[in-house]
């Protein structure tokens, strides 16, 4: 009965922050206003909020509360019929990303042109210099995703990872601490980048391997 329940708030969160009902950089309502709207527990709101966290749609600030970071894609490819996802879930999700974006790697190793790799590098610096601002910086960590898909010169890849949108990026609320010394992400940003600038493909998909594991480590870390 709870997991329905939890669905049920997540669904319902997930359209209105889909449908800019709850904008981007706005707040969500409290943990209480929340349960008297939907009158469920304490304990069904804080995994509702998870899920939606683990989505990379909001991210919760010790004594600010919970703010909306982007909206999900609204394109006719989704995971499912829920926009996010439970520890296992996003499993499954890194599972086919892996699939997919490895492949994309390896082809852009070999297909690159420089256009293409001041992309990749501009996105993945953008991740790195914006990680104190969330909304910021999944934008940019997409968008290095999306370029390694173009570069692969294959349209499908790119039409792919658009179709997914910027909710497929992992976001353990560590990663976006403001003043980190180590950002892991980025040295595995550059890593893949490295590989297909020196247009080795073997290396590149297995960077890219490396990367998204590693996130979804870091996701169930903190969950």
């Amino acid at each position: 009965m709870a997991e329905t329940l939890t669905g049920r708030v997540v669904d319902r969160l997930t359209a209105e922050i889909r449908n800019g009902d709850v904008a981007a950089g706005q707040r969500l309502p409290t943990e209480s206003e929340l349960m008297q709207r939907f009158g469920v527990s304490r304990t069904v709101i804080r995994e509702a909020i998870a899920r939606l966290r683990a989505a990379g749609l909001v991210e919760s600030q010790q004594g600010r509360g919970t703010f909306v970071l982007t909206r999900p894609s609204q394109l006719r490819f989704e995971f499912g019929d829920r926009a996010v996802r439970s520890v296992p879930e996003i499993i499954e999700l890194v599972e086919f990303r892996t699939g997919i974006e490895c492949e994309a790697a390896a082809l852009a190793a070999r297909r690159r042109s420089d256009h293409d790799l001041g992309r990749i590098r501009g996105a993945g610096e953008r991740t790195h210099e914006e990680r104190a601002v969330p909304a910021r910086s999944i934008k940019a960590d997409f968008e290095f995703h999306h370029a390694i898909a173009r570069a692969s010169g294959n349209h499908y890849y790119p039409e792919l990872i658009a179709a997914l949108g910027p909710m497929m990026i992992l976001i353990p609320k560590g990663r976006r601490a403001a003043g980190r010394t180590a950002d892991p992400v980025h040295a595995e940003h550059l890593a893949v980048l490295a590989a297909i600038t020196d247009r080795d493909p073997l290396a590149a998909a297995a960077a890219m391997r490396t990367h998204l594991i590693n996130s979804a480590e870091r996701v169930r870390r903190e969950l």
